[in-house]
């Protein structure tokens, strides 16, 4: 069969905050092939993502991803692969076009899973998948007190484990160290801390270094992006000093060769990887075995929806080590409404994985027309892109 469509959806909240927050909009995908419809969502800003996919040609390096996708074959993962490679040559210089790819490969594999009658998991290579343990995903107060007590609120829901990102953490010394006090005593003695600095410290080693002394004293189990993602060389001092608390990180990867520098270069003892950012599923997929052999963990990440949620979930879904998983708690309507399907801890608090068709995820068709972005791209009077019918 051939690739007949690709559709965008650009959503959005009726207001944008600059809170770190990346559930605010999304753009997801449909592909259409052979009768069948496969869904993605990229993560990334969509209109440029959009644009990367219509844009016209610059040179022959500099070709719209559409280029590279739309009456292309596909019958089968080494379908996807070659449109990859195809994609990597023909758009070398449109620097979007890995966040634009990522939602489509997405579409790709759900879609072949559906053909098949299998879920992507299985197509990627994995017999069986296991479940993983949730960490419920969400940021730090603005106060170590309200930590302290959304800490205490995700415990009582069940969960293990908690990961606190980003702003105010990185303000100042003292207020870290409250920050990440608090939210110790919330989860409980037992409960699984990760800290997510959100890049904060640049690479400036010095500064996280100083945050460490709290981390390991607060039995932190990794502290997450300290760094700009590709400062490898900062990521390699702060791991040799960091004692129990391993690094992590891989968010910011959008192709594999970052990640497995991160690996080597930068020695995190946790790799994350972001399927809606590094080019889908295949990629990942790579990263994920790449950790196997070097005794990394990989976890997925994804801050928005139950779609990115799934599908970044099964590039490690038969990987019984890699144990845990990013869980976000704090969704916004838009990304909460926007699949019909919840992934949510079973008895035992564990996410498992849907034996279903491809992602296994079905769409809210109403979602996709209540936060519909009204959008036109217009070239020399010429409209190349307006949202498609639902």
């Amino acid at each position: 069969m051939k690739i007949d469509s690709v559709d965008f959806f650009y959503l959005s909240m009726p207001v944008v905050t600059t809170a770190g927050d990346g559930s605010q909009d999304a753009l997801v995908v449909r592909v259409s092939a052979g009768g069948y419809i496969g869904w993605g969502e990229c993560e990334a800003a969509p209109l440029p993502s959009i644009a990367a996919f219509v844009c016209p040609m610059s040179h022959g390096a500099c070709r719209p991803v559409s280029a590279s996708v739309l009456g292309e074959k596909l019958d089968g993962p080494d379908d996807i692969k070659r449109m990859a490679a195809t994609l990597a040559f023909n758009s070398m210089d449109l620097l979007q076009a890995p966040h634009t790819w990522s939602g489509i490969e997405m579409a790709l594999w759900d879609l072949l899973g559906h053909v098949r009658g299998q879920p992507s998991w299985k197509l990627l290579g994995h017999i069986k998948a296991y479940p993983k343990t949730p960490y419920a995903s969400v940021l730090f107060g603005t106060t170590a007190q309200q930590t302290l007590e959304r800490a205490r609120e995700i415990r009582a829901k069940g969960f293990r484990a908690a990961k606190f990102g980003w702003a105010p953490y990185g303000d100042n010394l003292e207020g870290d160290i409250a920050q990440v006090e608090a939210a110790r005593e919330g989860l409980g003695a037992d409960g699984i801390l990760l800290i997510d600095a959100g890049q904060i410290f640049a690479d400036d080693v010095e500064a996280a270094s100083q945050r460490l002394a709290s981390l390991n004293a607060n039995k932190v189990t990794w502290l997450e992006e300290p760094f700009g993602g590709f400062s490898y060389e900062a990521y390699g001092k702060l791991a040799a000093q960091s004692g129990a608390v391993k690094l992590a990180g891989g968010e910011a990867a959008h192709n594999r060769y970052m990640a497995e520098h991160l690996i080597d270069y930068g020695h995190v003892g946790f790799i994350q990887i972001d399927c809606g950012r590094i080019g889908g599923l295949g990629p990942a997929k790579q990263v994920a075995d790449y950790a196997a052999k070097k005794g990394v963990t990989y976890v997925n990440h994804t801050f928005t929806s139950n779609l990115a949620l799934s599908a970044s979930l099964q590039p490690y879904a038969g990987m019984k080590d890699s144990w845990i998983c990013e869980y976000p708690t704090q969704l916004s309507r838009l990304a909460s409404e926007l699949t019909a399907t919840r992934l949510a801890p079973n008895a035992k608090g564990e996410i498992e994985i849907p034996d279903a068709p491809g992602l296994g995820v079905e769409i809210n068709a109403k979602t996709l027309k209540t936060y519909a972005v009204d959008v036109e791209i217009r070239v020399k009077g010429k409209t190349i892109f307006v949202p498609p019918a639902i």
